[in-house]
């Protein structure tokens, strides 16, 4: 059962339009013993509306942030952040960037200044936020600058999506097809595997993380009859790793990776493209799949789905995923604590 000594985790509210506020409040109305206590970042009035037009007897209760985890087990703790979000489920307004962005300002304060064990980030709707000046592509981008150096150097953070049956990091994200070959270097793979290893050990408990390389191209190149990248790039890049004492093998055709006698063989499987990795975690685990950003010093994750408008103030949204992530930052948090780090630890 969680200690009520650590500080709560702190969840921004996301896109009040869609359905961040609805599966907060449907996690917290099917908490559990084992439920990492969290707060709520935003408009508590929005809340409570939503809880109304839902039918959920969720009671909200304002509170400092430092109090949330001992309020938990009776209502929902919200620290109030931001200005009031007027939006409609489904229908983003002119409130609905400033909301976003405030709750993610405050909760991030929170978390920085160890008032909450770490960071969960309900689902922001890109295009809105983009349209009021937001200028970052994402969650991640924007916590790598939160976390920069007073000289400007950033943390180079890596998205894994997690989930008890797969763990998948794309080496590149958002980016077109046409570039992925240009963008995947030698030195990206190192990188990215770098960290995911030592996030591994440090938050996930594994003494000797097992991690492969997904090849590039079909069947990882053929032996460079399918394509140079995997002999020239990814090859090289593994070698370095294996000389770091890193446990890594590939890169090997991504067509055989994922089957389950495969993936009793490793860890976490790095991939050179999203969609090379992300379409098997999806599929094997589309309602429990949990984003979490490796590289940061602390705890970051979230569900992995977007706003879903359609479903905003239906009853019908899941919060399977919100409450896997929830729960996986409520365990990686305690293992900064155990280890002495993190900015609550």
């Amino acid at each position: 059962m969680p200690s009520d000594s650590a500080p709560a985790l702190a969840l921004s509210l996301g896109e009040p339009a869609g359905i961040g506020p609805d599966i907060t409040l449907m996690a917290w109305a099917r908490r559990t013993a084992a439920t990492p206590p969290f707060c709520a970042v935003g408009d508590p009035a929005l809340l409570a509306a939503r809880a109304r037009l839902l039918g959920l007897d969720v009671p909200i209760r304002e509170v400092e942030i430092g109090a949330a985890a001992a309020t938990f087990h009776t209502a929902l703790p919200v620290a109030p952040a931001g200005p009031r979000a007027t939006a409609a489920p489904g229908r983003p307004d002119a409130t609905s960037a400033a909301a976003v962005v405030t709750s993610l300002d405050v909760a991030v304060d929170h978390v920085q200044a160890g008032r909450a064990s770490g960071l969960v980030t309900a689902p922001l709707a890109k295009s809105v936020v983009y349209a009021a000046g937001f200028p970052f592509p994402g969650h991640t981008e924007y916590l790598a600058a939160r976390c920069a150096a007073p000289d400007g150097t950033a943390p180079h953070p890596v998205m894994m999506i997690w989930s008890p049956r797969l763990a998948v990091v794309p080496a590149t994200i958002h980016v077109p097809l046409k570039d992925v070959p240009r963008l995947v270097t030698r030195a990206l793979i190192v990188r990215t595997g770098r960290i995911l290893a030592r996030d591994m050990i440090r938050r996930f408990d594994l003494s000797r993380p097992r991690l492969v390389l997904a090849g590039l191209n079909p069947h990882a190149g053929e032996d460079g009859t399918l394509g140079r990248e995997d002999e020239d790039v990814l090859r090289p890049a593994v070698e370095d790793l294996r000389g770091e004492g890193i446990d890594i093998r590939g890169p090997l055709p991504a067509d055989t990776l994922f089957h389950e006698e495969a993936r009793a063989t490793y860890d976490a499987v790095i991939g050179p493209y999203h969609d090379q990795v992300l379409i098997p975690a999806k599929t094997l685990a589309f309602h429990d799949g949990v984003n979490v950003t490796l590289g940061l010093p602390f705890v970051r994750t979230s569900p992995d789905h977007g706003t879903a408008f359609d479903l905003a103030g239906t009853g019908r949204a899941n919060p399977s995923s919100l409450m896997a992530a929830i729960a996986l930052a409520g365990r990686l948090a305690a293992a900064d604590r155990r280890a002495g780090l993190g900015a609550a630890a």
